[in-house]
Order: C-alpha cells, then sequence, then structure tokens
C-alpha cells in the first residue's frame, strides 16, 4: 500500500465542511432567505409544495456561482509560477489552505472573531454585483428566483473563501470548479430548509455550543487537508504481477 500523491482530498473535505458549516450559513443568511420567501407570492409563500421549487432556485443558482468562482480560481491557479505548482509548491498552498480553514473554524467556534475580516475582500466585487439581484426583487418565477440565487453566491463569505483556498490546492480547472460544487452542496439540506423550517434551524444556528463543535470539527477538516496522507482513500494497494 502507498500513497498517492496525485489524489486530492479536496472533496470529500470541502463537501464535510459545507456540511458543517451550513448553519452558520443559516445564520447569516436566513435573513435572505426569509426576504425572498416573504417577496413571493402568498399563493406561493403559504404552499410549501410550490415553495420549495423556488427555494431549490436559489440556492441552484448559487451553487452554480460557487462552482463558476472554482472554475476561476483554477484557471488563476494555472498562471501561478511553475516553481510555485510543483510538489513541493502545491504542499505549501495545502498549509495554507488548511490555516486558513483551521481559521474560520475558531472563527465559527467564537474564539476568533477577527477572521470575519477576511470578507472584506470580495466587499468591492459585491457592490458591482447587487443592484443586479435587487432588481429581480420581488421574484415571480423560478428563473428569476436562480438568477437572484447566482448573484447571492457572490455574497462576501468567509467560509466561502476558505472553500476557494481549498480549491486552489487542486491544481485543475474542472477539479477546482468540482470542489466548490462540492462545498456548495455540503450546504444544501441546511440551506434548503431555511426555507422552509426557518424558526428551528436558526434557533439550532445561535446557540454558543452548536458552534464550538462545528469549529472543532472544521479544525479537525483542516488537519486533514493539510495531511491528507491521513485519508484512507488516499492509500492505493498495489499488487506485484506474477
Amino acid at each position: 500500500m502507498t500513497f498517492d500523491p496525485a489524489f486530492t482530498t479536496s472533496y470529500l473535505v470541502a463537501f464535510a465542511m459545507g456540511l458543517a458549516t451550513s448553519l452558520h450559513c443559516v445564520g447569516m443568511c436566513g435573513s435572505i432567505i426569509g426576504t425572498l420567501t416573504l417577496s413571493l407570492s402568498p399563493e406561493v409563500r403559504n404552499n410549501k409544495w410550490l415553495l420549495i421549487p423556488f427555494v431549490f432556485n436559489y440556492n441552484f443558482g448559487r451553487i452554480t456561482s460557487y462552482t463558476l468562482a472554482g472554475a476561476i480560481a483554477g484557471i488563476v491557479e494555472s498562471f501561478i509560477p511553475a516553481p510555485v505548482t510543483d510538489i513541493n509548491g502545491y504542499r505549501i498552498l495545502q498549509i495554507l489552505s488548511a490555516i486558513i480553514m483551521a481559521g474560520a473554524g475558531f472563527y465559527i467556534a467564537g474564539w476568533l472573531p477577527r477572521f470575519a475580516y477576511i470578507e472584506k475582500a470580495g466587499v468591492y466585487l459585491w457592490k458591482r454585483i447587487e443592484p443586479y439581484g435587487r432588481k429581480l426583487i420581488p421574484v415571480k418565477d423560478r428563473t428569476q428566483a436562480f438568477l437572484f440565487g447566482m448573484v447571492w453566491g457572490w455574497l462576501p463569505c468567509g467560509l466561502v473563501y476558505t472553500a476557494l483556498a481549498l480549491a486552489l490546492t487542486t491544481g485543475d480547472v474542472s477539479k477546482s470548479a468540482l470542489t466548490m460544487l462540492s462545498f456548495g452542496l455540503g450546504t444544501l439540506p441546511a440551506v434548503m430548509g431555511v426555507g422552509i423550517m426557518t424558526s428551528v434551524l436558526t434557533r439550532l444556528s445561535r446557540m454558543q455550543r452548536f458552534k464550538q463543535v462545528v469549529g472543532l470539527f472544521m479544525i479537525a477538516l483542516a488537519l486533514l487537508a493539510a495531511m491528507p496522507w491521513l485519508n484512507p482513500m488516499a492509500i492505493i494497494t498495489t499488487h506485484a504481477n506474477h
């Protein structure tokens, strides 16, 4: 059995990160979902079966933007000078990504509030994109819901930037995009649920003990990202040919 250096744990780690931090996203984005839900007609708002497709389209658009951001990150990575893209350079990128991920874990747990400053990196872009989202409210159909979700996906978020840092370590545009897709799919259950069970999920997202558990889990994921050989899926079995 040997370690495969070409193996990337980014899909698994990104999905787990999205799943673990999605209730934090509920606390941050719950008001957005609430506003969007209230902007719908009473007929749709009061019927869960009519509401669910709108909530899904919001999130489908959001995850589409995450995937696009991952592809852009992969393209940016392709322009990084060759010495940084060799095996030693990728180890540096992995470690830097893990440090950012650990910082996000401390932030979620409430132990590193200054991590929120990382969100300022996307404020300029958000100011350019956000007016297009306002033009889509009130949302009248599923296409508008999808387009608003795409705008929403560019909302400055330290956790999204943490996932992008992980995507940069993949060394490939398609892998980088799939890493962000995995992260988005991880956030889907809770953020979908907030459009349907807002009060329950919002209350859970505000529990300090729960935040600390999620933060510790993020720190554990950071260790996995920094030391991918700890993941049994990174081990391949070799058999001698007789």
